[in-house]
């Protein structure tokens, strides 16, 4: 898929080269607003990447549309697009080396849970090449109606791991078994927590009570994804023609195809959103 993509945006930048003087074509901007989420892969689901809610940031395009009929023209892009998803509330988080101190050697569980809220922000540079068909509304109505769609090859350029709140640390996702002290047989004396930067672990006074963990971090999380994905974007719009220009305002949305972790244990998640934009274009040739 990789190569293929390679394959798509470089015969297109050939096609351009050989066309732009000769074809009526135009070039636009787009912005708006990008809903994305994070969907479960199928196999190797877990805790980890499960049960994510959509997000809200920005998207933008700068895109040439070259026009071969009334009915038909091609549009590649570069696009910003951001993706991710949110987790509120109790989830599950992998057992840091401070709280496995708490069980007997290979006894510390695959997961804790917590009350906290977390985000996982990552943005993309999506190279989309997308055949477009379009209708006026009548033969002298500067109005027009249009759909597309394509395939895209995306470039991973930030990924951040956002997350806040203090919350007792339990055994179970139902939060009924708070972790203590007294179920591990280690005492306050013995619980040395090592705070990290991204990570501060702390217990509440008395060898009976609870573990608290802080989860406010902005982790950069770069470097567990992989960096390319491979996806079709499509839209629906409507366009207003002002002199050789259009208004426009579309919705329509993406869909990576690859799944994004490198690491099996993570789970697999692909990522996918959808989008609200408003942009201007000017037609240059005929």
């Amino acid at each position: 898929m990789k190569k293929l993509s390679y394959y798509l945006l470089s015969g297109s930048l050939v096609f351009f080269c050989f066309t732009a003087n000769a074809q009526n074509f135009a070039l636009g901007l787009r912005g708006g607003m990008s809903i994305p989420n994070l969907t479960a892969g199928s196999g190797n689901q877990n805790p980890l990447n499960t049960g994510y809610s959509s997000i809200l940031g920005p998207d933008a395009g700068l895109f040439a549309e070259f026009k071969f009929s009334d009915l038909f023209s091609l549009q590649p892009m570069i696009e910003y697009s951001t993706q991710g998803g949110k987790k509120n509330g109790m989830q599950a988080f992998t057992v840091p080396d401070q709280l496995a101190q708490l069980f007997p050697a290979g006894q510390a569980p695959q997961y804790l849970y917590a009350n906290y809220n977390s985000q996982a922000k990552m943005n993309y540079l999506l190279i989309p090449v997308l055949a477009k068909f379009g209708w006026n509304f009548s033969k002298t109505s500067p109005w027009r109606f249009y759909l597309d769609a394509g395939p895209f090859a995306g470039f991973l350029l930030s990924a951040h791991q956002i997350t806040s709140g203090v919350s007792p640390v339990y055994l179970d996702p139902q939060g009924q078994q708070p972790l203590q002290m007294q179920q591990t047989g280690v005492t306050q004396h013995q619980f040395q927590p090592q705070p990290q930067a991204d990570s501060k672990i702390y217990a509440v006074a008395g060898t009976s009570a609870g573990i608290t963990q802080d989860f406010n971090s902005n982790t950069d999380i770069k470097n567990q994804l992989n960096t390319f994905d491979f996806g079709i974007e499509g839209n629906i719009g409507f366009s207003y023609k002002l002199g050789k220009g259009n208004l426009f305002i579309e919705g329509g949305g993406n869909y990576g195809f690859l799944n994004i972790q490198k690491v099996a244990a993570d789970g697999k998640n692909d990522t996918g959103a959808g989008t609200v934009v408003i942009g201007y274009s000017y037609w240059f040739g005929k």
